[in-house]
């Protein structure tokens, strides 16, 4: 089978991406539905399942977590957390250029994010907002048979340096009941204190409300698969999210002087993530599209994730022949993609133009899976066209303010008989007797 990029021009792109850019359930193929229906025993979509299945944690705790991991993964969990000793185990065996790179990854993850350390008290000694770390963040990383040790890194480094009081990695269970090696050499080199072996829906559910094994988080943050998003929008509320996350996606916008070979190697690299991944090639040159739909394919037919790469470059991959530069911009602030590439002779004057998209790296030798690992920002990012209103995890995503009002007498003196006023309007006679009663205490005649 053939793996090719489809052409657009930028009307048809609109076209194809109009409606499409906001979070929405996808439907559940055929085998994932039987899935469900086999383990509730009638047919339900898969909203519907993730709520019973937080309800049934928030209400029966460990047995209802132990439960249901049974059930959808085929694991009986001994200990639902890894103790010191197997974690410190878990290090040790890690092979040394693997420990090497973790630690690399590490000191440049937390050196980027160290300069988002904000103390500072905005306002005025009388009224301000004051940062406070959260006191309890929740840490998911996708694991089971696969690893992703990255993942720890990311998400449990600016919660550190926003100074969270405890961070809790919780993450799936491999088919020996335990978290993945990787993962655990991982939250070991972080100082991570607790990681909790569990995954899915069930996970999230334990995080929000809490068990007898598990205390409750203020937030959580960390991707993962269709049930644990869901599961996420279903606690938010009683916790913090950081997003839905979706499939992952890129556009690279590729301007006079672009490597076809490279734009066609970082289209592949997205693509390769899911079949329902984003990758385009935005571009003024319809000479340029050619050559990347020519480098793509074999790009594309060699890898060795070539099943998955060539399903999804069947839905969302393609090229688009711009106009001009200017209308690929434009393309690009309504797409709000996760990762933006600007590679060519216009990368760095257009970089500081760019109004939505989670990530944006600039020139050739900044691809995007230099940032998935190593460079230092984060890669948990907006997904879907959340980069319109949403930035990369950070920092920030674990402070939250308080605002802090301290009135002096001449304050209240010359605002007390405002906020009557305001309160009377509103018909909250008891805001006014409060008020009052200062300013009767002042001195102020009462109104």
């Amino acid at each position: 089978m053939t793996t090719a990029l489809k052409r657009h021009d930028a009307a048809s792109f609109r076209r194809l991406t109009a409606g499409a850019r906001r979070f929405v359930e996808p439907a559940l193929d055929d085998e994932q539905s039987a899935r469900l229906q086999g383990l509730f025993g009638r047919p339900l979509g898969a909203d519907e399942a993730v709520r019973l299945i937080v309800d049934d944690v928030r209400r029966r705790g460990d047995i209802a977590l132990r439960d249901w991991t049974r059930r959808i993964d085929g694991v009986e969990v001994e200990h639902l957390h890894a103790g010191p000793a197997e974690m410190a185990h878990a290090w040790s065996i890690t092979d040394l250029e693997l420990r090497a790179a973790l630690t690399t990854a590490a000191a440049r993850i937390r050196g980027f994010h160290a300069l988002q350390r904000d103390t500072a008290v905005r306002g005025t000694g009388a009224l301000g907002l004051r940062p406070v770390p959260l006191r309890r963040a929740g840490c998911y990383v996708p694991g089971g048979r696969a690893a992703y040790p990255s993942t720890v890194l990311m998400n449990v480094i600016p919660a550190q340096v926003a100074g969270v009081d405890s961070v809790i990695v919780a993450t799936p269970p491999g088919p020996d009941g335990r978290a993945h090696p990787a993962v655990l050499a991982a939250a070991q080199l972080l100082g991570v204190a607790e990681v909790a072996v569990m995954g899915g829906a069930q996970a999230i559910a334990a995080l929000a409300y809490g068990t007898e094994s598990v205390r409750a988080v203020d937030t959580i943050v960390g991707p993962g698969n269709l049930f644990v998003t869901l599961a996420k929008r279903a606690v938010f509320g009683s916790v913090g999210i950081d997003g839905l996350a979706g499939p992952s996606e890129v556009i690279v916008v590729a301007s006079e002087g672009a490597d076809p070979r490279m734009v066609a190697a970082d289209l592949v690299s997205q693509l390769e993530h899911d079949p329902l991944a984003w990758a385009v090639c935005v571009t003024d040159s319809a000479e340029l599209a050619g050559r990347v739909e020519e480098e793509f394919v074999p790009a594309a037919e060699s890898a060795v994730r070539h099943g998955i790469i060539a399903a999804a470059a069947g839905r969302h991959g393609m090229t688009v022949v711009c106009a001009d530069l200017e209308e690929a911009l434009a393309l690009v602030d309504d797409f709000a993609p996760e990762h933006l590439e600007l590679q060519g002779a216009a990368a760095e004057a257009l970089a500081s133009r760019v109004r939505t998209a989670g990530a944006i790296f600039v020139g050739e030798d900044s691809p995007v899976p230099m940032g998935d690992y190593i460079a230092g920002p984060n890669h948990t990012l907006p997904t879907g066209g959340a980069a319109r209103f949403k930035g990369p995890l950070s920092v920030m995503d674990f402070v939250r303010w308080s605002s802090v009002t301290q009135l002096a007498r001449a304050d209240m003196e010359l605002l007390g008989p405002v906020a009557c006023t305001l309160a009377e309007a509103e018909g909250l006679h008891g805001h006014t007797a409060s008020i009052r009663l200062r300013l009767e205490r002042n001195g102020e005649p009462s109104r």
